[in-house]
């Protein structure tokens, strides 16, 4: 179960829920293929006494594999229909909530290739708050919607 729904508030629905854009994962992933094929490389030219190099190579990109997966699904970015939350870090943790009311504004930044692949930085203004921005967020312009959406119902009458 995630954060934001282990804490959810009473009559509180979750809205809408993203987070970090795979994108992260691309310089990531280059250096994981390359020490793994080196790895590979020393494994099978079966070099004396490099095959703990090569295993070590491998190893240590599989853990760092896990490292960067874990370290992007740690961002929890949600709308529910009585405030937005932000969660960031895995042993450290970083929450922002702000109830509905008390957003002022929010700053959607999409790059050419952020908007080609759904990613961009947000940045949330709460009334007497200082910016908070978030970077590299999965459907920034959907994420302002959904937020819009729900402001407006909270100030329709009903």
């Amino acid at each position: 179960m995630s954060y934001v729904q282990k804490n959810l508030i009473p009559g509180e629905t979750l809205v809408y829920l993203t987070g970090v854009h795979w994108s992260v994962l691309f310089w990531p992933f280059v250096l994981i293929v390359a020490a793994i094929g080196g790895g590979v490389y020393i494994l099978l030219q079966n070099f004396i006494g490099k095959v703990e190099l090569g295993t070590l190579l491998i190893a240590g990109a599989c853990v760092f594999a896990l490292y960067v997966v874990m370290k992007r699904n740690a961002t929890e970015i949600a709308v529910t229909n009585r405030r937005v939350i932000i969660k960031t870090g895995m042993a450290a943790r970083r929450s922002l909530e702000i109830m509905l009311p008390k957003v002022e504004s929010i700053g959607v930044d999409e790059p050419t290739l952020g908007r080609l692949l759904g990613y961009g930085s947000v940045v949330i203004h709460g009334t007497g708050g200082t910016p908070e921005p978030f970077h590299r967020i999965a459907h920034p312009s959907l994420f302002r919607q959904r937020v819009q959406e729900q402001i407006d119902k909270a100030i329709a009458p009903a």
